[in-house]
């Protein structure tokens, strides 16, 4: 679920928002190919756009293809009958950390990093208590963010500790760590397990045409969509590698369009 989407105060499925934003467009004349864009060229006016079916001709284009959260893989941590992926297992706690079936239970975040520390400060507020998983025996984490979690009382660290497996029936009930020093394993109850170990944002068909960070993300004009490529605009998570909420790809997918129509319009002023 969707938990954190203004006017949806019950929340709502991914699949069922997007397929509405889908519907809404369709209802402005959006032509819609449900395609894979395999590469782009931007080195020709008006630009191409390549996919395994055909060839689209752009004066403008707004690239939105997001980011991937990086995920671990053991036994259950997947999709399908045997694994607990949006069952109980999710990359996003602010996205999901809110929803009912998490609410005064143990939780675990998985990561040693900033946003690590920041999602299980965060589940603090709904969870019982909140399990902070990382495989090393030191953060990466800045001081400041350590800190808030370590004098959390509600953040139990697990240093040095992997998770190896993931159990339950219909939903996620137990984890089992084991301990990268002593190699011991431990049962522990979980009714949540957050993945925060970084995402990788889809700009990879982009062949470095476009400025991106060492990351991967592409870069924008500071307070704009613009990338590097006069006409070619970013937007959404693949251009933001801090907030990565629906919100705010909604917010900048409208500043990209509005962008894409003033740079049409002066190009036509132009001729």
């Amino acid at each position: 679920d969707v938990e954190n989407f203004p006017g949806f105060p019950e929340g709502i499925l991914g699949i069922e928002i997007t397929d509405r934003f889908r519907q809404q467009s369709v209802r402005f004349g959006t032509q819609i190919f449900t395609e894979t864009v395999d590469r782009i060229d931007t080195t020709v006016k008006p630009f191409k756009v390549y996919s395994n079916d055909r060839i689209v001709t752009a004066d403008t284009i707004i690239v939105a293809t997001g980011a991937v959260a990086k995920r671990l893989e053991f036994p259950g941590s997947g999709e399908g009958q045997n694994g607990f992926w949006q069952r109980g297992i999710s990359a996003c706690a602010v996205c999901d950390g809110a929803a009912p079936i998490f609410r005064n239970k143990p939780l675990v975040v998985i990561g040693g990093g900033d946003s690590a520390m920041e999602e299980a400060n965060f589940l603090t507020k709904y969870a019982s208590k909140v399990y902070l998983v990382h495989r090393r025996d030191v953060f990466r984490a800045s001081k400041i963010m350590q800190n808030r979690a370590i004098s959390n009382p509600k953040i139990e660290i697990l240093y040095s500790h992997e998770v190896v497996e993931a159990k339950g029936d219909d939903l996620l009930k137990t984890i089992v760590v084991r301990s990268n020093k002593t190699g011991e394993t431990q049962e522990l109850s979980a009714n949540g397990l957050f993945f925060a170990i970084g995402h990788k944002p889809a700009s990879d068909f982009l062949q470095g045409q476009l400025e991106t960070d060492a990351d991967g993300y592409i870069v924008t004009k500071l307070g704009t969509t613009e990338t590097s490529v006069p006409g070619v605009f970013a937007a959404g998570d693949v251009q933001d590698k801090k907030w990565r909420q629906a919100v705010t790809a909604a917010g900048t997918g409208c500043m990209a369009a509005l962008q894409a129509e003033h740079f049409l319009a002066a190009m036509n002023d132009a001729q």
